[in-house]
């Protein structure tokens, strides 16, 4: 080929544009009028704006796709992943338009992309299949007495589509009824096609699927396995390669996938997903006819370019490799990076502009898809991912080291984002020793994920480099207001950092600064920090109460990068522990505390102040996140129970269900179906 169109638009799009490059074939960029000046509009060699915003207008609309492909005589198209890549009518076009479609054929996409039709085609094939129902679910009340039929729980799901969308679990007749109207809405909405089928849910499964590399000639390889069992609502967050959990036995799954790929003549790359309990038993769960988003740790391990691969094959050539070549080098573990507030159902979308962003790639084994950059717009029209950080070792514990590390070096600024989640699960003790399921996060945090919480060593070491600010910017204030006589080199202390309270005494001297605390509420002898491991600590942002925003994990073993930044966004200041906290480099950390720390005697005077009363918000329904009021099941005068469903939002594809958090009576609405909304804005009021 002399020029490929990728039918996609961030960071995938950017993936395959790069290998392009390196074949030496020209790349077409289609974009929508939001993203006419995002990177991979920018990076193609020619970009062709295909509609509005919305993707329904844009990305999914196939007439203005193929008036882009006749304009710029591109002689192929890359779908990447979503969008139109599991779209058999888009491949049939293309094929009447002698368009070239890297990927499988419309007999494979239509095969495996029906659910129900690619589990009878996998029994036939001898790969196993989970216990369910093989028809279309008519109803609600079929799908009820079906799911009695299986056995509670039951997996409720979309036969179209995948990415978790379209998928709910149930235990109980009355998730039944919520969980097939609300899969079948959101399957409506993503794949226009609305068919579900329940099969029984395996309970504390691991996600564990298998690459598949095919061609015209026979010729069908797997490339090991991912482990993709770290999820939130059925949507991958961490992924690595290979499985920590699989043996030799169990990897004969990966035969089995190719039993099924050549069931369907596959020919491209495509991934055969399984579900395997805690015997090892494995269940077919689902195939995907494109490049999976994880697919870069398979890459590294194997050293096998899966997107070079796919033209070649949709070229007409035999597969660079043969199943003997295909090994483990090393391993490789993926963190999905969304611009999400992790604090909110383990994270709920967040929008904005990317106000600073810079990727640790300068660090070695470290890749980065992305497909933003600085001042790119996080939109709610589209998937929050901002990219895909991945780092490869020798073994396990490098790889998770070097991912550690990456994320501690990340600079993102203007969005929430769910670094602080990622960062947490790979300290987790049952993570690192590979003893985890899909209900790892709802296990390990019942109650939600609320951050990091401090251990006795990590809390007086924080304590202490906020005084090391404190006096700093008090130092710097002075000299800034040409203060310049008397100079204070020594400052009297009060902190309070999750609820405990410090005294601290600040001595700056030449090179840097000491600090001596003691405990306030369990009094013990004063101390002095000193002969620590570098530490990295973030100031977000001083407030004229004397409340300071930081962002801080807790020691790395090496020093980063000098950086500073100045005005909104505070100062960024790396304390090298050596003898007495030397100050030595600026460095950044992700999981944000707010300390209180002022001079003693202003902090004596703080408890004639008088407190704030929290808000009671028991009578409000408020958006937790940014989205579009899909629908209100309520009216004025309605009286409503505490778990009854008021509204409906949906937010970057997915619809999520909003109740009410008491017993009361509808006194006011004030959204309609259609409205677009803020995250915090007020919907629905109870008397």
């Amino acid at each position: 080929f002399e020029k490929i169109l990728i039918a996609n638009r961030g960071e995938i799009a950017c993936r395959v544009m790069r290998t392009c490059k390196e074949m030496g074939i020209k790349t077409v960029a289609i974009h929508s009028e939001a993203d006419a000046n995002s990177v991979h509009t920018l990076m193609a060699d020619e970009a062709v704006c295909v509609g509005p915003a919305p993707s329904a207008e844009s990305y999914l609309n196939m007439n203005n796709i193929m008036q882009a492909i006749k304009s710029t005589g591109a002689q192929a198209v890359h779908p990447g992943y979503g969008f139109l890549s599991e779209n058999k009518e888009f491949a049939k076009v293309l094929a009447e338009n002698n368009v070239t479609f890297i990927g499988p054929d419309t007999f494979a996409i239509d095969a495996m992309g029906d659910k129900i039709k690619s589990k009878l085609i996998a029994k036939e094939a001898g790969v196993n299949t989970i216990p369910g129902y093989d028809g279309v679910v008519e109803n609600v009340e079929d799908a009820i007495k079906i799911a009695e039929e299986i056995g509670y729980p039951v997996m409720i799901k979309a036969s179209a589509g995948g990415g978790g969308k379209g998928m709910r679990i149930a235990w109980n007749e009355k998730e039944t009824r919520e969980g097939f109207r609300l899969s079948s809405q959101e399957a409506a909405a993503s794949f226009g096609d609305d068919r579900l089928l329940i099969e029984k849910f395996i309970d504390t499964p691991r996600h564990i699927e298998m690459q598949v590399l095919a061609d015209s000639f026979g010729n069908t390889l797997w490339l090991n396995e991912r482990e993709c069992s770290i999820q939130r609502r059925n949507q991958k967050v961490v992924e690595e390669a290979p499985s920590v959990f699989l043996d030799s036995k169990t990897r004969a799954m990966g035969q089995q996938a190719v039993q099924l790929a050549k069931a369907v003549q596959y020919k491209s790359a495509g991934t055969v997903e399984f579900l395997v309990d805690s015997k090892k038993n494995f269940y077919f769960l689902e195939m995907n006819t494109r490049l999976q988003v994880e697919h870069p740790v398979t890459e590294y391990i194997t050293g096998i370019d899966l997107v070079s691969e796919m033209i070649r094959v949709a070229a007409g050539h035999q597969l660079s490799y043969a199943q003997d070549q295909v090994g483990i080098n090393g391993w490789a573990v993926e963190c999905r990076i969304y611009a999400e507030d992790p604090y909110k159902a383990f994270g709920l979308p967040s929008i904005g502009k990317l106000t600073r962003y810079i990727e640790p790639t300068a660090l070695h084994n470290v890749r980065v898809d992305s497909g933003v950059t600085e001042g790119s717009d996080i939109s709610v029209y589209y998937d929050p991912m901002i990219s895909k950080l991945v780092a490869y070792g020798k073994d396990r514990a490098e790889a998770l080291h070097v991912m550690k590390t990456a994320l501690d070096m990340y600079v993102i600024r203007g969005v929430k984002h769910n670094i602080p989640l990622c960062y947490e699960v790979l300290c987790n003790q049952n993570f690192v020793e590979g003893n985890f399921s899909t209900n790892f996060l709802p296990e390990v945090y019942p109650d939600g994920f609320h951050g990091k919480v401090l251990d006795a060593k990590e809390h007086n070491q924080l304590c202490a480099i906020t005084c090391c600010l404190y006096a700093q910017q008090q130092h710097g204030n002075r000299q800034f207001l040409n203060q310049t006589s008397g100079n204070i080199n020594s400052w009297e202390i009060e902190l309070n950092l999750a609820e405990k309270k410090v005294q601290a005494a600040v001595v700056k001297h030449n090179d840097h600064y000491e600090v001596t605390t003691a405990d306030i509420n369990t009094p013990t002898p004063s101390f002095t920090i000193n002969g620590e491991d570098p530490t990295i600590i973030q100031a977000l942002r001083f407030t004229s109460s004397g409340l300071v925003h930081v962002q801080y994990k807790g020691t790395v073993g090496w020093i980063v990068f000098l950086y500073l930044m100045l005005g909104y966004e505070g100062v960024l200041l790396l304390f090298q522990m050596t003898n007495n906290l030397s100050i030595s480099f600026f460095a950044l950390f992700h999981i944000q505390f707010d300390i209180e720390v002022a001079d003693r005697t202003v902090a004596s005077l703080k408890k004639y102040m008088p407190e704030k009363i929290p808000e009671d918000i028991a009578s409000l329904i408020i958006a937790p996140m940014p989205g579009n009021v899909v629908s209100v099941n309520c009216a004025v005068g309605d009286m409503v129970a505490m778990g009854d469903e008021v509204c409906i939002v949906e937010a970057m594809k997915m619809h999520n269900s909003l109740t009410a958090s008491k017993d009361g009576k509808i006194k006011a609405i004030h959204c309609k179906p259609g409205d677009s909304i803020s995250e915090d804005d007020l919907l629905i009021e109870l008397e």
